[in-house]
């Protein structure tokens, strides 16, 4: 660059794949807390032993069957482990819109950004992480059977398919993020792949595999058809997600929007309550204002609706099942807000330490807002007290044990969230939660723990003894409330200036 030498194209996506490398490694989420780093290797070194544990079942059922191939096996369930994958990244995996702001008015091709992070999305070594899975299927099961050409075709033919499945997601995500109601197109397109399941003469299960294992067999005798159509759905895919995600990044830096004054309800009924009712009104406030507090919100709710009928009308969900949807349905609100405590709060943080204390009656004001939501997913679970598929008493010993320990667990990572969410931004905003793997680790724990529980007092104290003792535990830590906030708000204050600083480096 010094002698004046223009670079080339591949030069470009080289140096901005190294400046993604080195952001990732920077990332304050992650280089300010060791404990993070520890929890990410552990959970992904489980979830590599999870695919190679279910590698070997999926083995065993292939050996010992004679109506498929282990290749049309496998492909038979690909329509699961696709979708799985498709879930699974919105953990982990950021669009190329989201990380692109830094490098909008520098002088290069308006497209080539979008070509390096669609390039770095194809060889992210993330592609190859269901390798775990399906190279030790391989070895048990095609290898000696079929030999080794047809090793490589199984995988060369998942790994496409991967692929594939990446540049899905991205352009999933980033048309979600235009709108909620975008959800409808990856809805319809798995409702089409699932259709064999509930469509047509002899719908099931069986039909379903039977009809993707027809790639499986093309693929074990190299059907070029198969190959070629994988390939051409790549293509068609990045090509789709290059025009996106360059639309989606400009017409948010051009966007123009008319600011008009709106009548706001002035929620005078709180002022009663002082500081923590100023609180409150700005938390009801912030989901009536702020697009992305408001996106997760809807989305909080509709899921609890959702949930609260297939549980209450259906059989999808039973046994054990029934017990963790309950705590789910309690637990999402919590889950999707609370856990992200001081992000969004991480774009006027500096107004928030002016006063003394304000922070602690901020913390007062969110919990107490995120357990009286807690009455929705109650209420609408009543019809499964009304069926007998849960005790009313274990009802309200679930809602009291997530109002107590799970909403006191969300609350403790305002400790460590030090990443400024965007409250408006949608494409060209840090995130900047999607590695947060304390948060991970705190949501996991936060539907473990009650599952353990409530499958465990019942058989200590009896149905009803059980329900009380789990209502007991959650009104302890209820009570104990003002404690715990206090003890985290002083665990935030020894942090404050490492946290104000990785806030103020995090905004977009």
């Amino acid at each position: 660059m010094s002698t004046g030498k223009k670079m080339t194209r591949w030069e470009i996506i080289k140096t901005l794949r190294k400046h993604g490398k080195l952001s990732d490694e920077r990332n304050p989420a992650i280089t300010q807390n060791k404990v993070a780093k520890v929890l990410g290797y552990v959970m992904f070194g489980f979830m590599i032993l999870y695919l190679m544990f279910f590698a070997v079942m999926f083995s065993l059922i292939a050996n010992s069957t004679t109506r498929y191939t282990a290749c049309e096996m496998i492909f038979g369930m690909m329509p699961f482990i696709l979708t799985v994958d498709f879930l699974m990244r919105f953990l982990v995996q950021q669009t190329p819109s989201q990380r692109i702001k830094p490098y909008i008015l520098l002088p290069i091709s308006k497209y080539v950004c979008i070509d390096s992070f669609l390039f770095n999305s194809i060889t992210s070594w993330g592609n190859l992480v269901w390798m775990a899975l399906f190279i030790p299927y391989a070895i048990m099961s095609i290898l000696f059977v079929e030999g080794f050409s047809v090793v490589l075709a199984f995988l060369l033919a998942t790994y496409l398919l991967i692929i594939a499945n990446s540049q899905w997601y991205m352009l999933s995500r980033t048309m979600i993020l235009k709108s909620f109601y975008w959800w409808l197109l990856p809805i319809a397109v798995y409702a089409l792949i699932f259709s064999p399941w509930y469509l047509g003469h002899e719908a099931g299960i069986m039909k379903l595999c039977k009809t993707y294992a027809v790639i499986g067999d093309g693929v074990s005798h190299w059907s070029p058809l198969v190959f070629l159509g994988i390939l051409l759905l790549i293509v068609v895919l990045i090509a789709i997600n290059r025009r996106l995600q360059f639309y989606s990044i400009y017409s948010e830096l051009s966007r123009n929007e008319k600011t008009t004054i709106k009548h706001v309800t002035e929620l005078n009924q709180l002022d009663r309550f002082g500081l923590v009712g100023e609180y409150l009104k700005m938390e009801v406030k912030s989901i009536m204002r702020n697009k992305n507090i408001r996106k997760g919100f809807i989305t909080a709710i509709i899921l609890i609706v959702v949930f609260s009928v297939l549980i209450s009308f259906t059989d999808i969900y039973a046994g054990g099942m029934t017990k963790f949807l309950v705590v789910y349905n309690f637990a999402i609100v919590g889950a999707m807000l609370l856990i992200k405590v001081m992000c969004y709060e991480g774009n006027y943080i500096d107004c928030l330490m002016v006063h003394k204390e304000s922070i602690m009656s901020l913390l007062k004001a969110k919990y107490i807002f995120s357990s009286a939501l807690l009455i929705l997913p109650m209420l609408l679970m009543i019809p499964i007290v009304v069926m007998g598929k849960c005790s009313l008493l274990m009802l309200i010993g679930i809602m009291l044990l997530t109002a107590g320990p799970i909403h006191a667990s969300f609350l403790y990572m305002s400790i460590f969230n030090n990443q400024t969410i965007p409250l408006n931004t949608k494409f060209i905003g840090k995130g900047g939660m999607e590695n947060n793997f304390i948060q991970i680790a705190v949501e996991f724990g936060a539907f473990l723990l009650p599952l353990v529980l409530i499958n465990l007092f019942p058989h200590l104290f009896g149905e009803i003894g059980g329900a009380i003792a789990i209502i007991i535990i959650g009104l302890t830590f209820i009570a104990l409330s003002p404690v715990w906030i206090r003890d985290i708000y002083k665990r935030m204050m020894k942090r404050r200036y490492k946290n104000l600083e990785s806030f103020h480096a995090s905004r977009g």
